[in-house]
């Protein structure tokens, strides 16, 4: 058994969400458990108390911890003894739930682990991180494509200055699956999505231009400063918007272009960025994740693959790494890098070593305040047809 540290056991979760009909609860309880360092013991999988209970079974959690709510979990929990109760509470719901969970977690002296978006609004987004701030609790944030070997290997090389100054960035997220109203057809996804009181102030850009938009910011570090933003509804009735543009002026006049789409036919889950530096630049796809284009002018194709044991592997892109070369790591196992590095906080914290909360490897609670903030003011700019709108957290990650 793998063990964790000065701890020497394995943790313990809580998993919100997940219940039967759900999609990323059963991701997160795959990546969280998946190194063997962790382990599944409650659970409240509904908001139906019914519906909570009868999928406990589904993932191996006993009766006795089968909750029929957030609430009755974390109360429960929290009085039981310091060697039986969880550690880490998973948050797998939708938006408008995010924050009360966290929030009462967090109160109970729990670590948490939550989807994105962080928060139904940045004002609960900034309240929380304020909470985490002023707690010992870890707090990370399921951007799954920061977790993929190469992607990390990216922000190291472009960290080390290995294509020089950034000049540009282009990234976008691409689905089709919202072409038409399928939420309209008792779609559980696309329902809650598509729903102002559960989503929040944004659609498409809510539930993955924020993605696009953090993958620039952890690959390159280079903080915004204002954007201009244009979002549109195709499907006709519906409330939230299905497509967008966004550029963001970031500082040293470096340019981000960001584009996010539901609506364009045969388009799975598209994910791409690439970055312009004065040396070089740098090209990844999450359809073929294990891999990542470098390019300089006058030179062959420079292709870097996900292999652990290659020299041309950065510490961070190796550390992430389980399989040999040319075995395919994906989406789960980016999942279990996230928890990974969110247990080695905690392991950290037993050990009695100080913590960085800010700039982590994993997706952090100020991630989570900029990826709201970035929502909103998107939403507000395409509400003005594009106005130039500020962008900045001081407390984002560089």
């Amino acid at each position: 058994m793998a063990t964790n540290g000065t701890l020497n056991r394995k943790l313990r979760l809580g998993l919100v969400g997940g219940g039967r009909g759900a999609f990323i609860g059963r991701v997160h309880a795959t990546g969280a458990i998946m190194d063997n360092r962790a382990e599944l013991v409650a659970g409240a999988l509904s908001s139906d108390p019914v519906k909570a209970k009868q999928s406990a079974p589904d993932f191996a959690i006993p009766e006795n911890r089968a909750y029929g709510s957030y609430q009755e979990l974390i109360d429960t929990e929290a009085g039981l003894r310091e060697d039986q109760r969880v550690d880490v509470i998973c948050v797998t719901t939708p938006n408008h739930t995010h924050f009360d969970i966290a929030k009462r977690a967090i109160e109970a002296g729990f670590d948490v682990v939550c989807d994105k978006p962080m928060t139904f609004d940045s004002p609960q987004a900034v309240e929380l991180a304020k909470l985490v701030d002023e707690s010992n609790r870890i707090f990370g944030l399921t951007h799954t494509y920061t977790g993929y070997p190469i992607v990390r290997q990216i922000r190291e090389m472009v960290l080390g200055g290995e294509i020089g100054e950034i000049n540009a960035i282009r990234t976008c997220y691409t689905q089709g699956w919202l072409r038409t109203r399928i939420e309209l057809e008792d779609q559980k996804q696309a329902a809650w999505r598509t729903d102002p009181s559960r989503s929040g102030a944004a659609g498409c850009f809510g539930d993955i231009g924020v993605h696009a938009f953090n993958l620039a910011r952890f690959t390159t570090g280079i903080m915004p400063e204002s954007l201009s933003c244009v979002l549109r509804i195709y499907e006709s009735g519906r409330q939230l918007d299905d497509y967008g543009t966004a550029i963001i002026k970031m500082e040293n006049e470096v340019l981000c272009t960001l584009s996010a789409s539901q609506i364009s036919h045969g388009r799975e889950n598209d994910v791409s960025i690439e970055i312009d530096g004065t040396q070089g630049s740098i090209i990844w796809v999450q359809g073929d994740p294990n891999r990542m284009e470098l390019r300089r002018n006058g030179d062959p194709l420079k292709i870097y693959t996900r292999d652990p044991n290659a020299p041309h592997m950065t510490p961070w892109g190796a550390a992430a790494c389980r399989l040999p070369s040319g075995h395919p790591e994906g989406l789960i196992e980016a999942f279990g890098n996230i928890y990974g590095s969110v247990y080695d906080a905690i392991v950290q914290r037993a050990e009695g070593q100080l913590v960085d909360r800010s700039n982590t490897i994993y997706p952090n609670v100020h991630d989570g305040v900029e990826g709201m903030m970035f929502i909103e003011q998107c939403v507000a700019s395409g509400k003005e047809d594009g106005a130039w709108l500020p962008l900045r957290y001081e407390k984002a990650r560089r």
